[in-house]
């Protein structure tokens, strides 16, 4: 038999001539129902979301109450695959789809629409590889995918939708970068969220500068406290770029040779490999656009109390920003001042080597001759001198990314400076190695090692013959063949003027930084691990830079007016790419080779002169930093604008409090999308929001206030004896049985859908073969959506067969006819009915989808069990099914009389009298078995529950004559008799 995840049941056409009934819901049926009802709701604008006065109406004209509840509902928006959607794709559509109809139908005006993130590499290796322009496979992949979501029946407002790479749409992305790079961070003033720090104009420091109420500071040729007025426009420039949120610098950068760009740490994976084509990446220092995002990094950390993320999320973010608080200390090397960071200064004492990077500027001109005395034989790694033994690690080290040195750490390489350090709290000489995991981007490039307290130094400690040192009282019976990480009373820490023995580790902190402050060798301070962003990459395919440089080589901003800076149309769009081994290459933007281009004449501000635009491109991330603005105000077009979004229409569907769920922060009310876009996406798009807070483009302090990461659809692959992937909708057999394609053994492995394991089913195979509502019903049923869940093709007919007793529950199947009653129901039916809407809306409430359908499903098999269902009770059904399955709920509604919408309709609320039972089975237990029951009023006491038990004659044959020891009632459902 075909394998159950995958096999496929052929998509009959109408009943006519099967034998079928004639109006059976089936595939066919389903098909026609639901294009007919996506043509109207686009025709009627069933889906358009009302603005306030201002922008866009619904599809009746008319505009919102400006103090009606809103509720924007968002999706992380695909990237348009030229290979268009898998089943495993739409799980968060469908979900978001289901809560913004639900939200509807609960009152609130919902905001729902979807775009595509269309700019980057995957796009342009494919048209480099065909010879295809990217736009032009761009905007043929995005009508694909836009049929294949509009097939789904998605509630979107279609006159929202747009592309990252439409030129309206690329025109505010330049607009947002030139508001970071002409603002800087003021640590000292008040934000509008009533914290410490915010963006200001660059214009205002230039102010302050001129009317000298702030130092000039040092900078390359420019002495601090310099006169603003006797600088030179060049120096002036260098001043104020040294500030910017938006700047070039010359720094290590992960250069990746294969792929011909610049990736940023967050883009290179943990093998120290590209995560788009698993080319090598390399450390290289070049001039490249970053992102003071560290500047936000308290904020980005704070702010995260204030919005309804899941406690993962949260936490990978906390732990990339790293904020760590402790000390800086000064250790005295080689005649300088050698500083490390430490979050342990309390640790001093039990320090005894230390640790630099292979880039630190002491090994430049400090490294000995010799071998000093004092060096132990296991430090050398068996070279004859420290000069050829820091040599040769260096080049080593050259070699590897900053992420291959940090996964590496475990290794232990590394090897002794011939430099000996002065701890500054006892006097004592350590040594000091240097050893790739210690890198210069983070912290000071140094490190104080403390192997009596950290399992990573303790390694290092054991595997190169160094000492080590307990600061922390380690417990009864420990045996010092580790490092102790626990907690205990200070021990072995004292001189002559600091005791910190018997303290616990938060006083003796205290008391160290103290010391070290008064001595002048150290002071209390906060690091981070987060890094400026790097912003630029060498490809064709992104947004342009609104920058131009003149003839100093300074970067200089476009003004609002030349925006937008479109691609030069040209065929030669591919990168120079490289040997993927080649770490001495260098990178050639393909912008840079289109000359007309690059060099303009422009005027700004100092007469006609030529200046060279940028040649880099903005990184795939820019676009999706700020696209949920644009769904609020898609046709904000006009030169006149002086934000994204209008700001009345930003204030309602984003604003603090716009809802009753939407908090003090403000922004999209659900946000559903992927875990791994945790340090990534979600990151950077706080950081731009924040920017545009401080500067009032914007009144939410947080763009996304509910984030929900959905599971994942995953399915079975099949290899055969050669390790090839074989089709899995053509491998037979079961588990008992085992797996055969054409007639040869297959193994089984369980994991992702994709194109090479040969296991995709598509959305479209589930339209021809159930229709679109089925699939959405068994999507949404497969379990909660936060878990990943597996994909089984033959269970899909459970979710069609649900639809078809609905449709049996309304309408004959042989006429068409409406079936219902249209007298009231009986209680029982009235009982269960609002039982069902209660419930339904609990679950919904809570996302809980897969439960939802499961009290549908309950009420359903009910109502198949009535010779007519009544009208009420069809109606109801038909209201909760709508966010799940529209289309059959809109054809069925429609069928029951209404003209308007099902969407339009209120979600039905249970009545508390139908809700109250008026029996409720007592189980009567003897020694734990049941000896009777009986139907008993909700309210019963005790005592009558006690004395209906003992009455019982089953219970009285169980005893039998014997006492009784204890009798246990749990009112009102069960009474247990302990016989004497």
């Amino acid at each position: 038999m075909n394998t159950p995840a995958q096999s496929l049941p052929n998509a009959t056409g109408a009943a006519h001539g099967t034998g079928e009934p004639a109006f059976r819901y089936n595939a066919a049926l389903a098909s026609e129902i639901e294009l007919r009802w996506q043509d109207l709701w686009e025709e009627r604008g069933t889906y358009f979301a009302a603005d306030p006065e201002g922008g866009l109406p619904n599809g009746k004209g008319e505009y919102a109450d400006p103090k009606s509840p809103s509720y924007f509902v968002m999706d992380m928006f695909p990237f348009p695959s030229g290979a268009g959607l898998h089943v495993g794709h739409p799980l968060g559509y469908i979900a978001t789809d289901v809560v913004g109809r639900y939200r509807s139908m609960q009152g609130d005006n919902v905001l729902h629409a979807m775009g595509f993130d269309a700019f980057g590499l995957p796009t342009e290796q494919f048209a480099i590889a065909t010879g295809q322009h990217p736009r032009v496979a761009t905007e043929n992949n995005i009508a694909n995918m836009k049929h294949q979501l509009r097939r789904m029946g998605l509630a979107h407002d279609s006159r929202r939708s747009f592309a990252t790479t439409d030129i309206d749409y690329v025109r505010w992305t330049q607009w947002i970068f030139l508001q970071i790079f002409n603002s800087w961070y003021d640590t000292e003033a008040t934000n509008p969220f009533g914290s410490k720090g915010r963006a200001r104009p660059i214009a205002e420091l230039e102010a302050e500068f001129a009317a000298g109420t702030r130092e000039v500071p040092e900078v390359d040729g420019v002495a601090a406290g310099s006169s603003w007025a006797e600088l030179s426009l060049v120096q002036q420039r260098e001043v104020l770029n040294s500030y910017r949120l938006a700047y070039v610098s010359q720094s290590p950068v992960n250069w990746c040779p294969g792929l011909g760009t610049v990736l940023a740490n967050e883009e290179v994976t943990a093998e120290g490999r590209s995560e788009r084509g698993n080319f090598p990446v390399f450390q290289r220092a070049m001039s490249q656009w970053n992102m003071r995002i560290t500047a936000y990094a308290d904020r980005l950390t704070d702010d995260l109390e204030v919005i309804d993320w899941p406690e993962k999320v949260k936490s990978m973010q906390r732990n990339w920003v790293g904020r760590s608080e402790g000390a800086h200390v000064t250790f005295t090397a080689a005649g300088e001042d050698l500083t490390v960071f430490t979050t342990r200064p309390d640790t001093l004492f039990g320090a005894t080597f230390m640790v630099v990077a292979p880039e630190h500027s002491i090994l430049e001109s400090h490294v000995p001759a010799e071998w000093p005395e004092g060096t132990r034989e296991a430090w050398t790694g068996g070279h004859a001198t420290p000069a050829e033994a820091v040599s040769e690690y260096q080049a080593a080290a050259a070699g590897k990314t900053a992420v291959e040195r940090q996964v590496g750490a475990k290794d232990k390489t590394g090897v002794f400076t011939g430099i000996f350090a002065t701890n500054p709290v006892n006097g004592n000489q350590i040594p000091v190695f240097t050893a790739d995991y210690v890198l210069m981007g983070y912290g000071t490039g140094a490190i104080m090692a403390v192997p009596g307290g950290d399992d990573r130094d303790f390694a290092f400690a054991k595997a190169f013959d160094l000492d080590v040192i307990y600061t922390v009282a380690t417990p009864e019976g420990f045996a010092g063949d580790e490092a102790w990480t626990g907690d205990g009373a200070i021990i072995n820490s004292a001189n002559s003027e600091l005791d910190l023995n018997g303290k616990s580790v938060a006083d003796a902190k205290s008391a160290m930084i103290a010391w070290l402050e008064a001595k002048g060798t150290g002071t209390g301070t906060t690091t981070y691990r987060l890094r400026d962003w790097l912003f630029s990459r060498q490809r064709y395919w992104g947004e342009p830079f609104p920058i131009v440089y003149d003839e100093a080589n300074q970067p200089i901003a476009l003004p609002e007016s030349a925006l937008p800076v479109a691609l030069p149309d040209t065929p030669d769009f591919a990168p120079r790419t490289f040997d993927p081994e080649d770490a001495d290459s260098s990178p050639e933007p393909p912008l840079g080779r289109n000359d007309d281009w690059v060099y303009v004449e422009l005027d700004l501000g100092e007469g006609p002169k030529k200046y060279r635009r940028e040649t880099n491109t903005m990184p795939n991330w820019a676009g999706s930093c700020w696209y949920y603005l644009r769904y609020l105000d898609p046709t904000n077009n006009s030169e006149d604008a002086t934000a994204p979004a209008a700001p009345a229409l930003e204030t309602y569907w984003m604003g603090a409090n716009h809802n009753e769920s939407a908090g003090a922060s403000g922004g999209v009310d659900l946000y559903v999308g992927g875990v791994e876009h945790a340090v990534l996406h979600l990151l950077y798009a706080r950081f731009w929001h924040k920017v545009l807070f401080d500067l009032g483009h914007v009144s939410s302090v947080e763009p996304f206030h509910k984030l929900f990461n959905q599971g994942y659809i995953q399915a079975y692959a099949f290899t055969d004896s050669r390790g090839q992937y074989v089709p899995a909708a053509e491998v037979e057999g079961d588990e008992q049985s085992g797996f055969t394609w054409n007639g040869e053994p297959v193994n089984r492995e369980y994991g992702k859908m994709g194109k090479s394991l040969k296991n995709i089913v598509t959305p479209d195979e589930m339209y021809d073969a159930y229709g679109a509502d089925t699939f959405r019903v068994y999507e949404m049923s497969m379990g909660p959506l936060d878990l990943s869940r597996p994909w089984e093709t033959r269970a899909v007919v459970g979710a069609q067969r649900f639809l078809q007793r609905l449709w049996r529950n309304v309408l004959d199947e042989e006429t068409g006819e409406v079936t219902v009653l249209e007298e009231e129901g009986n209680l029982e039916t009235k009982r269960k009915m609002h039982r069902a809407f209660q419930d339904v809306a609990e679950e919904m409430e809570g996302m809980r989808v897969n439960t939802a359908i499961a009290k549908l499903i309950e009420l359903n098999n009910y109502l198949t069990s009535l010779d007519r269902v009544p009208r009420e009770a069809a109606e109801g059904i038909v209201k909760m099914v709508a966010p799940v399955a529209p289309h059959i709920a809109e054809e069925l509604w429609s069928k029951l009389g209404h003209t308007e919408s099902v969407v339009h309709e209120e979600f039905p609320k249970a009545q508390a009298e139908y809700l109250v039972e008026d029996t409720v089975t007592c189980i009567f237990q003897v020694q734990g078995k049941v000896r009777g029951k009986a139907e008993v009023s909700p309210s019963a006491t005790e005592a009558e529950l006690e004395a209906l038990a003992l009455a019982d004659a089953g219970v009285q044959r169980t005893l039998d004559g014997r006492g009784i020891r204890k009798v246990i009632v749990r009112a009102p459902k069960l009474v247990n008799i302990v016989p004497a």
